[in-house]
């Protein structure tokens, strides 16, 4: 996959911000598409090579029985627009970690400009979001999409945890913060948490679009959380 260079950067950049697009399925699988969404991206930021997403996915598949489902546990955007064919989705708490704006954003949701902040999960506590499950025959493929979703830029980490479904523990894949990356924000105050989110936009919208989506969902998952109810209050 070719991304561009700086000057079709600025183009498709202006471009993109113009016009906000959807993340789905079909977008992540189209080559023209990324490359519209990557586009904002300054320069020196380090993207992932095909080769070493496929290096990424089998070293999370070798631990795992290849004839039976994956489920991956979603926290963020993974719970209101998956975009990858699941054929169940559950209420899940994974402990050990907790869901935090604890990203800069300068991409999708956010721009050099007006940069954002983004989910990840973070160490310690505990987290409620939801469980999708992925039947055998298409993990690959479907991980495919979501490593062109979640694992370009490094900003995280793909590992197993294990999620709690109505009492039972089930393996799961999902995406933690690098704490090494130099996008990774956790000193930030509440305050300047809230104005990044409700400043933030890009090529994909708005950071607060973004925000407001989550906890729709979380609000429709009966799912309570104290860190985001004190950040909408920040954020107004």
């Amino acid at each position: 996959m070719r991304y561009p260079g700086p000057r079709e950067n600025d183009r498709a950049g202006s471009k993109a911000a113009a016009e906000p697009v959807r993340v789905t399925r079909e977008g992540l699988l189209d080559d023209a598409f990324m490359a519209q969404v990557y586009a904002q991206l300054p320069a020196g930021v380090r993207l992932r090579s095909a080769e070493e997403l496929e290096a990424s996915i089998e070293g999370i598949l070798s631990r795992h029985d290849g004839h039976a489902a994956v489920h991956v546990f979603g926290y963020g955007s993974l719970m209101w627009n998956p975009a990858v064919e699941h054929t169940a989705m559950h209420p899940a708490k994974v402990h050990g970690w907790h869901r935090a704006f604890c990203l800069r954003s300068v991409v999708g949701r956010g721009s050099q400009e007006r940069p954002g902040l983004m989910l990840a999960l973070d160490r310690g506590g505990a987290c409620q979001g939801v469980l999708l499950q992925i039947e055998p025959r298409k993990v690959r493929d479907e991980l495919r999409v979501l490593w062109r979703r979640e694992m370009l830029t490094e900003v995280y980490q793909a590992r197993w945890v294990t999620a709690h479904v109505e009492g039972r523990p089930v393996r799961a894949i999902t995406f933690a913060v690098d704490r090494s990356h130099p996008r990774y924000t956790k000193a930030l105050s509440p305050d300047e948490m809230a104005r990044m989110i409700n400043t933030g936009a890009g090529s994909l919208g708005s950071c607060r679009e973004y925000f407001d989506a989550t906890l729709r969902k979380l609000e429709a998952l009966g799912i309570r959380d104290m860190g985001m109810e004190r950040l909408r209050s920040a954020a107004g």
